[in-house]
């Protein structure tokens, strides 16, 4: 085994150390990611490398501030199908995708369908993405709402 792949494939803890300090600062040099972790660029830049080709890490992105974009208004969506065969999901999926507001779309084991997180600036827009968007998608039954009154944790670590 050498430094910069673990046997068998399998994240070891310095992938771990690494991923943890990329979750939180996705823009950190090579140079300074390998000081945190404890090792020389060169084998942490390995690593990384490694990491992306396997895809354990899919990509990097810029985290927005919602209050910024003036879409603060989140709510989540149960919403439950009339049909649940295959080609019924694959519509609602291929329909929800095409929405900006749903931010989120989760197929969910329970007593509903899909789980769905809409972002909007307003319960005013909210109720116009609920009425004319999401109760249009394929095969919705019903829907049930619920509104968010303060984000605690999102996105991370």
């Amino acid at each position: 085994m050498t430094d910069d792949q673990p046997k068998g494939g399998k994240l070891d803890r310095l992938d771990h150390a690494i991923l943890r300090v990329l979750a939180i600062e996705g823009r950190i040099s090579v140079a300074e990611l390998a000081r945190r972790v404890g090792r020389s660029k060169s084998p942490t830049q390995a690593r990384l490398r490694r990491l992306e080709s396997q895809g354990v890490i899919r990509g990097y992105r810029a985290t927005l501030d919602p209050i910024a974009l003036g879409v603060a208004h989140v709510a989540f969506v149960q919403v439950k199908l009339l049909d649940t065969r295959e080609a019924a999901l694959q519509d609602f999926n291929d329909a929800a995708t095409q929405i900006p507001e749903i931010e989120e779309c989760h197929l969910i084991a329970g007593g509903f369908d899909y789980l769905l997180k809409v972002r909007t600036a307003s319960i005013d827009a909210y109720r116009r993405v609920l009425a004319e968007d999401i109760s249009s998608l394929p095969h919705v039954a019903s829907t049930s709402t619920f509104v968010a009154m303060e984000a605690v944790k999102e996105l991370g670590p």
